[in-house]
């Protein structure tokens, strides 16, 4: 659909990562042109290549010598979405960032309806797979997943990793992506005051290669929300929570001795109760975790200065960019 007249032209950036995905590539790109061109936007796509190791490489210069709009960033070796996107994402130029996985799972006619409800106010809209085409085990591991990260991050997504995703580029220059965060940009959005929602998304089968995501995904992701929760409510003030878990333990520590020492003083003795062993622990560990507390306030003081002079994981494994 043609956008009317005193609509505002902006550029939409999409940023694919992909491993792997030989035969995909550029059916994708000619599946995002369907979707795209009819807007009357300009648009661009920023392929990462995550250290693929069939034809891969070949296939996007391949795309890049036969079109304008495409930009392919090339990593020396495969270091995980997180890192792809996060690489992506400084080279994007649009207005409006779109993720979108490289296996063709994701359907790109999806992307002008993401917009629409981009346009309605919200700062980030996610994909909500709502008919997925996963294995049984897959579907319902991931429905717990989202039950339980939405419960202890705070926001309520029925998908919480879908990779299509339309989100303001101030969210993309904003969030910081590594290890394995990219299931939780959502959340990472929503922490950042960000207005996050969601849209139901057809999901289509796989036709091409295999999942490289298995069972220990969701340990891995169950670490990676302790460490989303302790980012969101913690982050730049680590005292509040050791403070504050040194402070009740050494409270309770320290009133089992003085209990004690008052039944010390009526003349029973106290050297063989076990109870005496506990509060002495219960102060000891108090007094290291407002240790750890004060120590983690001054690295975060200096984090923010030690990125800026060495840079981060991802910028350091960019391989190649074809502009």
């Amino acid at each position: 659909m043609t956008l009317p007249t005193g609509y505002p032209r902006r550029v939409i950036s999409v940023v694919v990562p992909v491993r792997d995905e030989e035969r995909t590539v550029e059916p994708l790109y000619d599946e995002l042109a369907r979707a795209l061109e009819p807007r009357g936007e300009r648009w661009e796509v920023v392929v990462v290549d995550d250290g693929s190791r069939d034809g891969t490489p070949e296939a996007l210069v391949r795309l890049h010598a036969a079109t304008t709009n495409v930009k392919v960033v090339r990593l020396r070796r495969n270091a995980g979405k997180a890192a792809a996107l996060d690489a992506g994402f400084r080279e994007v130029e649009g207005d409006v960032v779109v993720t979108i996985d490289g296996d063709l799972q994701d359907d790109p006619a999806e992307i002008p309806k993401l917009l629409a409800r981009l346009d309605e106010g919200y700062d980030l809209v996610s994909g909500w797979k709502t008919r997925r085409h996963d294995p049984f085990t897959r579907r319902v591991l991931s429905r717990i997943f989202n039950s339980v990260t939405g419960r202890i991050a705070g926001l309520r997504l029925h998908d919480m990793n879908c990779g299509l995703k339309a989100f303001r580029v101030e969210v993309a220059r904003e969030v910081d992506l590594y290890g394995e965060l990219h299931r939780f940009l959502p959340v990472l959005a929503h922490d950042l005051g960000f207005r996050v929602t969601e849209l139901p998304v057809h999901h289509r089968a796989r036709e091409h290669g295999r999942s490289r995501y298995g069972m220990e995904r969701y340990l891995r992701g169950f670490f990676d929300l302790l460490t989303v929760s302790f980012m969101s409510r913690y982050r730049h003030r680590p005292l509040h929570l050791f403070g504050g878990l040194g402070l009740l333990l050494g409270s309770i520590g320290t009133a089992i001795l003085v209990y004690l020492t008052v039944v010390k003083l009526t003349g029973e003795p106290i050297g063989r109760r076990p109870l005496l062993l506990l509060g002495v622990l219960l102060v000891v560990v108090g007094i290291q975790f407002l240790s750890l507390g004060l120590v983690s306030e001054l690295v975060t003081s200096q984090h923010r200065e030690r990125l800026r002079a060495t840079g981060d994981r991802s910028a350091r494994l960019v391989d190649e960019i074809l502009r």
